[in-house]
């Protein structure tokens, strides 16, 4: 029984080769692209279930597929690069992306990553207790992977879903952004912690001026809180 499809995207086709062995073995169906342009085309024909995505391709790059990808669909992307500057992994995650890895990697690491992130949005086949947040104007259910604004349902990547549920569902309590990398990304995340300023800032964008019942603070030098007007 396949545990889903996943495109790996990558012009070195070595790479290519070593993760379609590893996750086969594992039990994913995999499928490979070369360049972006094919990425694109793979995945609206094929409608994987996660995206491993290398920055750098030919024609098209990385961060154009996940920005083109961004318009239509959520789908988790994790990026592959072997760039490890901040202003890299920032780009990438402001674009969209749910996590990164820089090569050169552990394939153990890479499928640790996969089956977290498809864990967390149920990709695995079992009935999940409904988890849901309620306040003035605002619905965060971890189950359906949605958020609603004033009724309206709001397109929002998984990774900013997770970090709204969490400080939501702790209303009033104030996280270091190292609490929330823990807390939130799990798993040795080994990221910078502007990384959560990037979701927040992404968060604020559809949030800000909904309700005046609640906000998404920020404590100058600590961190963040939901905060509730009680």
């Amino acid at each position: 029984m396949s545990l889903g499809k996943i495109l790996v995207v990558d012009d070195d086709k070595n790479i290519c080769e070593l993760l379609r062995l590893y996750l086969e073995k594992e039990g994913y169906n995999v499928i490979l692209s070369h360049d972006g342009e094919e990425a694109i085309v793979k995945f609206n024909a094929l409608n994987p279930d996660m995206i491993l995505l290398d920055i750098m391709l030919p024609g098209l790059d990385g961060w154009q597929v996940c920005r083109e990808i961004r318009k239509k669909s959520n789908v988790p992307i994790i990026m592959l690069t072997a760039k490890g500057e901040t202003f890299d992994k920032v780009l990438g995650l402001e674009l969209g992306a749910d996590d990164y890895v820089v090569k050169p990697f552990d394939t153990k690491e890479v499928i640790a990553r996969i089956k977290a992130v498809l864990r967390r949005i149920g990709q695995n086949g079992q009935a999940e207790e409904v988890k849901e947040v309620v306040y003035d104007k605002l619905v965060v259910n971890m189950t359906r992977y949605e958020l609603k604004v004033a009724g309206k349902v709001v397109d929002t990547p998984p990774k900013e879903l997770e970090l709204l549920f969490h400080l939501a569902s702790n209303p009033n309590r104030v996280y270091t952004r190292d609490q929330l990398l823990d807390e939130v990304w799990g798993f040795e995340y080994y990221g910078d912690s502007r990384t959560i300023d990037v979701h927040v800032k992404r968060l604020r964008e559809k949030l800000e001026g909904v309700s005046e019942q609640w906000a998404l603070k920020t404590v100058w030098g600590v961190g963040y809180k939901f905060e509730v007007n009680e």
